[in-house]
């Protein structure tokens, strides 16, 4: 363990399963003995963010690398609802019942968790309340979670408007902000150590058992051969939030940015979780240790 007085901001920006880096960032700032105050985080940023504010991210790093496809598929509770495919009920319950409930207000840490509004087209901040409602909110996905009533306003992923959150730090008295971007722009050089298995594969599955729901639904078949109805809209979605990504850090500059590109990962390849855990570790030891 090293000295250090220093304060930190983390900024957890979106991107589904890529955002299991933000377990090997924190472990990194942990160890250097740096000392987080604020977290702002949009959808999996929200989700790891409000996790470790509750003080209970070992538990959930055990649980997420355990989990193969299979226990995916199993948590995901699909519904006929027009909102989305899934309604997030039982993700959310099975977190909650690994980790316990706290009110944020309660929390040690100061965390935000980011939505978006729909119908007035804003951001909305959720600073108060129990951290899983802020949570569920905040991972939205548009077609694959259902939108979440709060406070009588429809909400979807926070990643829609913000995918790295920085604002909600603006009041913090810290030493620094670090934000973590994971919509970066494609590495196709990229190539990790004993891949065990091809991008996209774990997504390509859940896309398949996704377009099945589809067809059961709708006359019109999902089934092509090129990209599915679901690889469309996660690539359009990725490339959407790669583009507000680098608005809003260029309007406002943190200290400190991570950017991982954002191919290394797809949206729901959760059974990485070990090996991208270790990626954000690598990320944080070699840039922030300069």
């Amino acid at each position: 363990m090293v000295a250090n007085n220093k304060t930190i901001s983390l900024v957890l920006g979106s991107g589904g399963a890529r955002g299991l880096a933000h377990i090997g960032i924190i472990h990194w700032l942990e160890e250097q003995n740096y000392a987080i105050r604020s977290i702002a985080g949009s959808s999996m940023g929200a989700l790891v963010g409000g996790i470790y504010a509750m003080g209970k991210l070992d538990e959930f790093t055990q649980w997420v690398k355990a989990v193969d496809k299979l226990e995916m598929l199993r948590l995901m509770d699909f519904t006929r609802s027009q909102g989305g495919l899934v309604k997030g009920d039982k993700i959310i319950n099975t977190l909650a019942e690994l980790t316990g409930e706290r009110h944020i207000e309660d929390l040690p840490i100061s965390f935000t968790a980011v939505a978006a509004d729909i119908a007035n087209e804003k951001e909305v901040w959720i600073d108060t309340g129990p951290v899983f409602d802020a949570i569920r909110a905040s991972i939205s996905l548009p077609l694959l979670f259902t939108p979440v009533d709060h406070k009588g306003v429809t909400l979807i992923d926070g990643g829609v408007l913000n995918p790295v959150p920085i604002a909600p730090t603006f009041r913090d008295h810290t030493d620094l902000t670090i934000a973590v971007n994971l919509s970066g722009q494609p590495n196709h050089e990229l190539d990790l150590i004993e891949r065990k298995q091809p991008v996209h594969s774990a997504s390509s599955y859940f896309s398949k058992k996704i377009d099945q729901f589809i067809d059961s639904i709708s006359p019109i078949s999902s089934n092509t051969e090129s990209l599915s109805i679901y690889d469309v809209a996660y690539q359009a979605i990725d490339t959407m939030q790669g583009a507000v990504a680098r608005q809003k850090l260029a309007a406002y500059p943190p200290d400190v940015v991570l950017e991982l590109p954002r191919n290394i990962c797809g949206i729901l390849e959760f059974d990485r979780a070990e090996e991208m855990i270790e990626f954000g570790y690598t990320m944080a030891a070699k840039q922030l240790g300069e």
